[in-house]
C-alpha cells in the first residue's frame, strides 16, 4: 500500500462528513441505535460497531486504519499512553505460573511490569543480551509464553534479530512482541520479519509536536480483539477522541519529519566524532556501531537519536547539559524540539562512577531546528569545560 495513501486517504470517507479535508473530531461518549436488534448486536460483539467511546470510536477508527497500515498489520489498538500498550499487550497473554524473556534493561514501566506486577501473579521474567541468538535459547523455559523485545533500544541501542528470534519463537509456540519506539513503522517494520505484535509510543515521531500521550499496538485481528474485549475495555485505557486526531495531524508530516531529522542528525554527529571530549559515540548507523550491519538489514533509517559517551566528571557534564541555550534537558524525543538528557540525572552525586561509561552517557534528540544552529549551540556549552 503506497505510504501517500495511507497518510493522506486510507480510513478517511469525506463524503460521511460534508466532504471535509481534515475529518473532524468526534466528540462524542456515546452512539445511539434506531433499532434495539442493531444495539444487541453490538452488545453481544463491542469490536463490531460504535457503541460507547471507551471502545471504538470514528476518529480513533480512522488512525487505526493508518496505523496499522503502517506497520503491515492486519489491525491496530490505540491507547492512552505507550505503557498502556505494553501492559494490554502483555497482561493479556500470560497467566499465573508463566515465564516471560525479555531483553535486558527493556523501557522503564515494562520492566516494572516484569518486577513489580507480574511477580503477584506468579509470573515471572528472565533478561537477557538480547544481541545474540543463543541467548534466548538459553533462556527459554518450558512454560515461557512471551519473548519481549526493544530493538533498538533507546540509550546503547542495541538490536535483536527480528527474524531469528521470530523463527525460534514460533517453533516453541511464544509470542513475541516488539517495542518500535526509536523507529516508527517508516524505518523498521517487525511484522515483516515475523514479530507477532508491535508496539511503540505514539508520543514520539507519531505526534512529533510533544503535545500529546498515546500508544500503539499492531498485529492480527484476532489477537487485537482478544485485547479489545479484555484488557483495553476493562482497564479503560483506550485514546481520547481528540488525542486521535492530534496523532492523525501528526501522521501528515511524518516522512517529511523524518527526512529533516536524519539529515540534521548526520550533520551533527560530524561535528560529535571530531570532538575531543567525546569518548564514544552510539548510534546505529554509525560504521563503529557494534551492529551496524543488522541494522543496515533490518532498519531503513536512525533518525534523530544518538547516544554519546564523555570524558568527564559528573560536575562537567551537568556544566555542559546546563550551558545548551537551545537544546532542552527533558526525558522523550520525536518531537519538534532537540534535548539532552544525561544518564548521570538517575545516579545521587555520591554514587558518579566516572570509570563506568553508563554514568558518562548523554542521550542526544535532534528535532526540526537547522544544524547549524545545534552545533554552534553544542560548541559553545562545550567551551564551558576548558
Amino acid at each position: 500500500m503506497d505510504l501517500s495513501y495511507i497518510l493522506n486517504e486510507l480510513g478517511e470517507e469525506r463524503e460521511q462528513y460534508f466532504n471535509a479535508v481534515a475529518p473532524p473530531i468526534m466528540q462524542t461518549s456515546n452512539f445511539a441505535f434506531s433499532k434495539i436488534e442493531d444495539l444487541r448486536k453490538v452488545f453481544e460483539d463491542e469490536y463490531s460497531n460504535f457503541l460507547y467511546s471507551r471502545g471504538l470510536n470514528p476518529t480513533t477508527d480512522i488512525l487505526r486504519k493508518k496505523l496499522a497500515a503502517l506497520d503491515g498489520a492486519e489491525d491496530c489498538l490505540v491507547f492512552n499512553s505507550g505503557a498502556s500498550a505494553i501492559f494490554a499487550s502483555v497482561f493479556a497473554n500470560v497467566r499465573a505460573g508463566d515465564h516471560i524473556v525479555s531483553v535486558n534493561k527493556p523501557y522503564t514501566w515494562a520492566q516494572k511490569l516484569f518486577d513489580n506486577v507480574l511477580p503477584r501473579f506468579g509470573i515471572n521474567t528472565t533478561y537477557i543480551d538480547g544481541t545474540r541468538i543463543e541467548n534466548f535459547e538459553r533462556a527459554i523455559l518450558p512454560n515461557t509464553r512471551i519473548i519481549y523485545l526493544e530493538s533498538p533500544n533507546s540509550w546503547d541501542y542495541g538490536l535483536q534479530d527480528l527474524e531469528a528470534v521470530a523463527d525460534l519463537a514460533k517453533s516453541g509456540n511464544i509470542i513475541t512482541i516488539c517495542d518500535n519506539s526509536y523507529c516508527s513503522p517508516l524505518y523498521q517494520r517487525p511484522i515483516e520479519y515475523g514479530i507477532d505484535m508491535v508496539l511503540q509510543s505514539a508520543t514520539k515521531y507519531i505526534g512529533g509536536h510533544s503535545d500529546v500521550v498515546g500508544g500503539v499496538l499492531t498485529g492480527k485481528q484476532v489477537m487485537m480483539k482478544k485485547i479489545f474485549d479484555s484488557e483495553l475495555l476493562n482497564m479503560g485505557n483506550g485514546i481520547s477522541p481528540f488525542n486521535a486526531w492530534l496523532l492523525i495531524r501528526g501522521l501528515r508530516t511524518l516522512p517529511s519529519r523524518m527526512d529533516r531529522i536524519s539529515a540534521t542528525t548526520v550533520k551533527v554527529l560530524e561535528f560529535i566524532r571530531t570532538h575531543p571530549l567525546m569518548e564514544e559515540l552510539l548510534f546505529p548507523f554509525d560504521p563503529s556501531f557494534p551492529q551496524y550491519d543488522l541494522a543496515r538489514r533490518q532498519m531503513k533509517g536512525a533518525c534523530g537519536l544518538f547516544t554519546v559517551i564523555m570524558k568527564a566528571n559528573m560536575e562537567q557534564i551537568v556544566t555542559f547539559c546546563e550551558s545548551l541555550r537551545h537544546m532542552l534537558i527533558a526525558v522523550s524525543w520525536g518531537g519538534y524540539e532537540s534535548l539532552v538528557l544525561p544518564r548521570c540525572a538517575s545516579v545521587k552525586p555520591a554514587d558518579f562512577d566516572p570509570s563506568n561509561r553508563e554514568h558518562r552517557m548523554i542521550r542526544f534528540y535532534i528535532g526540526l531546528e537547522d544544524a547549524d544552529y545545534l552545533i554552534a549551540d553544542m560548541q559553545q556549552a562545550l567551551d564551558k569545560l576548558k
